[in-house]
This record gives C-alpha cells, sequence and structure tokens, in this order.
C-alpha cells in the first residue's frame, strides 16, 4: 500500500524511533510500512493518522482505480 509516512514524519522532524515509541511498536515495523513492505493493520493505520492529525485517506492509498479515473 502506497504511503506518505517518511515525508509526513520528515516534516515533523521525527525519526523512526520517534514514532514507533509514540506508535508503540518497533522501528523495523515503521521502516516495513514506508518503504511498502508491510501493510499496517486497521487499528495501527488509525493510530499512525491521529499520530499526525490526518484523515487516513490523507497518509494511505489503496492503489486502486476508480472506474471514473479509467474513462
Amino acid at each position: 500500500m502506497k504511503n506518505h509516512l517518511k515525508a509526513l514524519r520528515a516534516e515533523r522532524k521525527w525519526s523512526q524511533v520517534d514514532l514507533a515509541q509514540r506508535l508503540k511498536v518497533s522501528r523495523q515495523t515503521i521502516n516495513a510500512i514506508e518503504n511498502e513492505r508491510y501493510d499496517p493493520s486497521l487499528p495501527l493505520a488509525f493510530q499512525i493518522a491521529r499520530a499526525f492529525g490526518l484523515p487516513i485517506e490523507s497518509i494511505f492509498e489503496d492503489g486502486e482505480t476508480s472506474i471514473s479515473d479509467s474513462l
């Protein structure tokens, strides 16, 4: 799943460790999400969105193309 986590984290000058501590996950989890090797669970996605004060949709993209996109 494509995401904007790395850019959002950089804007706030948070390290992967900083974000991991806020979310109570490992730094490796943050790294895997940023590099699109791991899709977070829905509860973790909500935690991430709350940490940044943003809606989930502004952080994660599902990659699906809507019908109107293909017309």
